[in-house]
């Protein structure tokens, strides 16, 4: 069991990243087609997956519940990131991020009415103000980089994701994390592998933009391997709604980055629902909060 410290150092660097993978994602594809972005991201991925494995002197195991788990957590590789690529054409990097904030709503919701987990008050009352924020968003992007489109493949992206958090905990095969993000990546870049036919006429002709490349190389390492070894070794060791906090922090640090790196404007009326949005999610996880509170005074006394 890794040490608390040990964890939170692991938190700290996962919404460092999440909060600057969906910039990323929207400069690799500026030159490269989404598809093709998509696929070289996790055909990059797999053999430096590889490496670390061997050099971290780890196993891969075959064995059918292992295969499952891999299977399950290619769920939150390229099951959720085709929807989040196709919708970068519809929504700024920061209103992508923030997208992701409702993970924890989703993921309470299917906790609700597939596990039967029980939702008390505060949380339904902070999924109605999370769900208002977003309405506000969507009547505020009218015109700007932020497309209800966008919106629904964001949805089905998170969607998408939570499921594949419960699947992973259900499964719960005895794996290294690096075992399970490797044997995710592979799956993932079988699926991708799959593709190829369909896209192969989109094959980029040109050597992309710098900007690109690094980009995609970015995404390859910080996001698909270290990203995703502090997911599943978070995944191991806290609960899905623990883990899903996460996304309450990084949105509105995306959006930061987003209007600092990318020149990305947006509406007083998005930032509004934004705030909206953010509240919702505090709102939700407030009895969360406290309970960490208490806990952090009764350790210090």
């Amino acid at each position: 069991m890794p040490s608390k410290l040990n964890l939170m150092s692991t938190y700290i660097l996962l919404i460092i990243i999440w909060a600057t993978t969906p910039l990323a994602i929207v400069w690799s594809v500026a030159d490269i087609n989404l598809y093709w972005a998509l696929a070289l991201r996790f055909f990059l991925a797999l053999p430096l997956a590889g490496i670390l494995l061997l050099l971290m002197r780890q196993a891969l195991p075959y064995d059918v519940q292992s295969i499952h788990s891999y299977i399950a957590g290619s769920c939150s590789f390229i099951g959720s990131q085709i929807f989040t690529y196709i919708a970068t054409g519809y929504l700024s990097s920061g209103i992508i991020a923030l997208m992701f904030g409702l993970a924890p709503i989703i993921t309470g919701l299917i906790g609700h009415f597939v596990f039967r987990i029980h939702l008390h008050r505060l949380q339904w009352l902070g999924m109605c103000i999370a769900v208002a924020g977003l309405g506000i968003i969507c009547m505020g992007g009218s015109g700007q980089h932020v497309q209800l489109t966008g919106i629904l493949l964001m949805l089905m992206s998170v969607l998408i994701y939570c499921a594949s958090i419960f699947w992973v905990k259900k499964v719960n095969a005895p794996l290294a994390p690096m075992a399970q993000a490797t044997g995710s990546i592979l799956v993932s870049a079988l699926v991708a592998l799959c593709m190829v036919p369909f896209i192969w006429a989109d094959l980029p002709s040109n050597l992309p933009s710098t900007k690109s490349i690094l980009a995609l190389l970015y995404a390859v390492i910080m996001a698909s391997l270290i990203a995703m070894f502090c997911y599943f070794k978070l995944v191991q060791n806290i609960k899905a709604t623990t883990l899903s906090l996460t996304t309450v922090m990084t949105p509105m640090l995306a959006i930061v980055v987003g209007a600092v790196f990318n020149n990305e404007k947006l509406t007083l009326m998005v930032l509004c629902g934004a705030g909206v949005l953010i509240l919702g999610l505090c709102v939700y996880f407030y009895k969360d909060f406290r309970a960490s509170r208490m806990l952090t005074r009764n350790l210090k006394s």
